[in-house]
């Protein structure tokens, strides 16, 4: 799977691990920057990855900013992209097969490199769960998100 990559300054110090995790887990990745540690604004970078999955350059997409919450933020407000913070691998696999989470929000400035790439590569290897016998409410849920959004489904 293509997974679009990007950061702020605040998520850079953490990017080439995200990266590397995405290659562990047998993806490519997509790196759409920034490149180096000077000031730029997190969501002209969250745009980048979201305009990835929307055009079906990616299928997946992951985040980094120092909290992770600004480019959660901004990741929500475009159409078709549903993003989380997760600082943990429980939210990282659940999000996706619960709530077909495709874009992942990572703080670098609170979460350190090993636990980054646990749930990068937890996110990566989750599915989506509502299409399976007996877990269709994920299915409904996921529906009147998308209504909320305004998508025609």
């Amino acid at each position: 799977m293509e997974v679009a990559v990007a950061c702020d300054h605040g998520g850079y110090p953490l990017k080439e691990f995200v990266l590397e995790a995405v290659r562990t887990a047998g993806h490519n990745p997509l790196d759409l920057g920034t490149f180096g540690p000077e000031d730029v604004d997190y969501p002209d970078y969250v745009e980048k990855v979201g305009r990835a999955i929307q055009s079906g350059k990616a299928e997946r997409g992951i985040v980094l900013c120092g909290s992770g919450v600004g480019a959660s933020i901004a990741a929500n407000k475009m159409k078709g992209i549903y993003a989380g913070v997760c600082h943990d691998t429980y939210s990282a696999h659940q999000g996706v097969e619960h709530d077909d989470m495709n874009v992942l929000c990572l703080g670098a400035r609170v979460i350190g490199v090993e636990l980054a790439k646990e749930i990068v590569i937890t996110f990566l290897n989750a599915r989506f769960l509502g299409d399976d016998p007996g877990q269709e409410r994920h299915a409904r849920r996921v529906l009147k998100v998308r209504r909320l959004e305004g998508l025609k489904v």
